[in-house]
Parts: C-alpha cells; structure tokens; sequence
C-alpha cells in the first residue's frame, strides 16, 4: 500500500481548457483529508517521463492547436513511458482531448494527428464542424462486479470516436451523446487506462470515482469515509442537470 499517491500531470499548461486542473485538486483534497499523501509532476513538451514514479498519469483537453503540439510530443517523448507505465499497473486517465490521444489517430480534416496507441481507437472530426454539446450521465461497472453507478458530466467534442472490436468502453450512455452520438457507448477502459469525454470537469462532480482512483492507485481496498455532503450535491446538480433524477 503506497502511502501517496504520485501524479504526473501531462502538459498542465496547454491541456487544461475543461478546468481540468480541478480534477488535480479534488484529488489532492481527498489524499490530504485522509492522511494520504499527494505528489504532482508536470511534464511538458520535451520532457521524458518515468515509467514507474507515478501512480497516476492525467491528460486533459486543449485546443487544436495545442492538442497537435502534444500529440507529437507524446509520440515522441512519452509513449515508451506510457506504455511501460501502464503495463505495470499504473493508472493512465485522458480526458476529451487526452482521451483521443490514447488511441491510434485523430483525423482532423485531411490532417492525420498521431496517438499513443494505449488502447484501439480512432477519431475523426465531423464533416461540417457539428459538435456533440450538453450534460451527459453515462452508467458504469468499475470493478465487473454488476454494481453499475453514474458518472455525469459535460461534454463538448468534434470528434467521433471509434473503438476497436475487441475494446470496452467506460460506460453506457443513459443521457447525452458519448462516444459518436449512435453507439449509445462512452468513453473506454482497458485495464489501468481510461478515456472520457466527460469533464466540466469530471471529478468534483463525482467524488465517489476520484475515490475509486485513489484506492486503486495507493492499492487500498478500503478509504476512510468523508463528509460529502458538498460533493453529493455537485453530483446531484449535475445528474439533475443530464436529466437523470
């Protein structure tokens, strides 16, 4: 059981356009109101990383001018690391953008943009610049035990992703749009890595996942319990606000 958790935030400055550094500090709340201690690294254009110094490596949105930048860089100086990191357990979470940075490619226009090819996926963006846009509440079996709870959310994307025949998404969609507006599917988990399109951003409006991550990257089965009745009502508004009493 580790008694930190060590996150490597990926390029902080440029993939944060969903307040996804709110994701960052709802987690380093909850490590530091249980006594569970709290390590960020950012690691930014050209800069390697290490495959086994973090629990948790995160990836939010950007532009498309930004996510491009980060794109190759990712190939270039990180996917090794990635790769190695999530062989080895280590928990890889991409949201929006960094979510379709995981997989193969995002086809923007004629433009090929590259992945990291952590999971089978594909991106494209949608002819005529229609965007998939609102609350959104998908159900989800974190731990294949039948418990199905809800992530909600806010989404707002171009793409349209694909997953490949043998890939798992993270949830089933009950309001919104997900992955391509048809499958009725969201997100993707292989493993230790999962990709969203939820932000908003994603874990001050739900609590109970940000714990999830906690325990399964310090290797706890068990977190004290907190006073949320703070957190419970961001994530009601949010549920209410999908639509989803």
């Amino acid at each position: 059981m580790a008694d930190a958790l060590r996150v490597c935030a990926l390029y902080p400055d440029l993939m944060n356009i969903y307040a996804d550094r709110g994701n960052l500090l709802l987690l380093e709340r909850r490590c530091a109101w249980r006594g569970i201690g709290f390590e960020v690294t950012a690691a930014g254009l050209g800069d390697p990383i290490d495959s086994d110094a973090h629990e948790l490596f995160y990836l939010g949105g950007g532009q498309d001018r930004d996510q491009r930048l980060c794109a190759y860089d990712l190939v270039e100086t990180k996917r090794d690391a990635l790769h190695a990191a999530a062989g080895g357990g280590a928990l890889v979470l991409g949201v929006c953008g960094g979510y379709q940075l995981l997989g193969h490619s995002y086809e923007l226009g004629d433009e090929h943009i590259p992945g990291i090819g952590l999971v089978d996926l594909h991106t494209v963006r949608a002819e005529g610049g229609d965007r998939l846009i609102g609350n959104v509440a998908i159900e989800v079996d974190l731990d294949g035990d039948g418990a199905g709870r809800l992530l909600a959310g806010f989404e707002n994307h171009g793409g349209r992703t694909s997953l490949g025949a043998g890939e798992q998404p993270l949830g089933r969609v009950v309001k919104g749009h997900g992955n391509d507006g048809r499958s009725g599917v969201e997100g993707v988990r292989r493993g230790s890595v999962i990709g969203t399109y939820l932000h908003g951003p994603l874990l001050p409006k739900n609590a109970w996942f940000a714990d999830w991550l906690i325990a399964r990257a310090t290797g706890r089965e068990t977190l004290d319990p907190l006073d949320d009745r703070l957190e419970d009502a961001a994530h009601a508004s949010a549920r209410a606000a999908a639509g989803v009493a």
